[in-house]
């Protein structure tokens, strides 16, 4: 490559697929300022020009090529390719393929004339001259340290000394492990917040593993009563299975619902532990039956929510009865105490509670 090359910011690139934008890191530990080759596979470059056209060489050679006397500032770096190499201009306005670089070691010479005349200029218009001329070169070599082969010019000393300054960036390993501990602390933060989201979620307890398995309507009877939902989760199948059935004909019994003739069958055969007849033997007909049938009390209730005041407190009552059929004993009573809660309204769970825990002793 030989010609012009548009420098903006006073900066210009080589990349094999890295992001060398990062100027501090490109320098950390070196001793040149001009020519930053810290950040793998990438080159990050100065000029003394802000903005504009600078004359810009780029050569590959067998070996060391000698310095010119016409250079006034002279750097050399290490730099190893990670792909397909090109010069580019800031923020990618423009650039120039370097087809010839391998992946294999180089050294690179940067040379530069004229920088304190381009700084001074700042911005070059087309119509005026070019002060400042670069020229990059590689070859083969193994890594070295960087160093400074000439120095004139005050742009020169200033970016020398600036890098100087910069911290010696990490090292791969080091980069890993810190990128280890950053996942490490995220996975714990992450962890912590579920954890913190669950207590809350639970009334303030973390559940057991059953009841964490089975949310539902137990998640909703711990935000009113978790001491409840803990008793329920400890107790044995059979008294499970008899709060449920406990809790059904409560509300059924709020809802007006028990002795309908076609629902108090039924409950009947609930509380022998019989299946239940029809229109029981599914969940649709049931449904059908109790919003046509005009011997159905007709009465209303406050959702546990407020946001309705006119719910039908039979519609409410009617889910319970289906728990009879769930095979978890557990699932039922959770299911059929939540229904009844439901159908009494709110301001009156606590009462039913209090009725649940001296029906059944063991749960209080």
């Amino acid at each position: 490559m030989s010609g012009t090359a548009w420098v903006h910011y006073g900066q210009i690139t080589v990349e094999t697929g890295n992001d060398v934008f990062g100027m501090g890191e490109c320098f950390g530990g070196q001793v040149n300022g001009l020519c930053g080759a810290v950040v793998p596979g990438g080159l990050f470059l100065f000029t003394g020009l802000h903005t504009g056209d600078v004359a810009f060489t780029v050569e590959l050679h067998d070996e060391p090529p000698p310095v010119g006397d016409e250079w006034e500032d002279v750097v050399e770096v290490s730099f190893r390719p990670e792909g397909p190499a090109a010069l580019v201009s800031w923020a990618g306005e423009q650039w120039w393929p370097l087809d010839g670089l391998a992946e294999v070691d180089y050294r690179v010479r940067y040379c530069a004339v004229g920088m304190d005349e381009g700084h001074r200029m700042d911005n070059r218009s087309e119509d005026e001259p070019t002060v400042e001329r670069y020229l990059l070169q590689f070859w083969p070599a193994p890594p070295e340290p960087d160093r400074i082969v000439k120095q004139t010019s005050a742009q020169a000393a200033y970016w020398h000394a600036y890098a100087r300054e910069q911290p010696v960036p990490p090292t791969p390993e080091e980069k890993a492990e810190a990128a280890r501990l950053a996942r490490e602390e995220q996975d714990q933060a992450a962890t912590r917040a579920r954890w913190e989201a669950e207590v809350r979620e639970w009334a303030g307890k973390l559940p057991g593993e059953r009841l964490r398995q089975l949310r539902g309507t137990a998640l909703s009877l711990a935000s009113l009563d978790r001491p409840l939902v803990d008793a329920l989760a400890e107790a044995d199948p059979t008294t499970q299975r008899q709060v449920a059935r406990w809790a059904i004909r409560r509300a059924f019994t709020e809802a007006g619902l028990a002795d309908v003739d076609w629902i108090a069958p039924a409950l009947a055969a609930m509380d022998r532990g019989e299946p239940l007849p029809p229109p029981f033997e599914d969940t649709c007909q049931p449904w059908d039956r109790l919003m046509v049938d005009e011997r159905v009390p007709q009465t209303v209730v406050t959702t546990l929510d407020g946001r309705h005041d006119n719910f039908s407190q039979q519609a409410m009552a009617l889910p319970a009865i289906f728990a009879e059929a769930e095979p978890d004993p557990l699932v039922a009573a959770c299911e059929a105490v939540w229904s009844a809660v439901s159908t009494l309204g709110p301001g009156r769970y606590d009462a039913l509670f209090d009725e649940l825990r001296k029906s059944f002793p063991t749960i209080a």
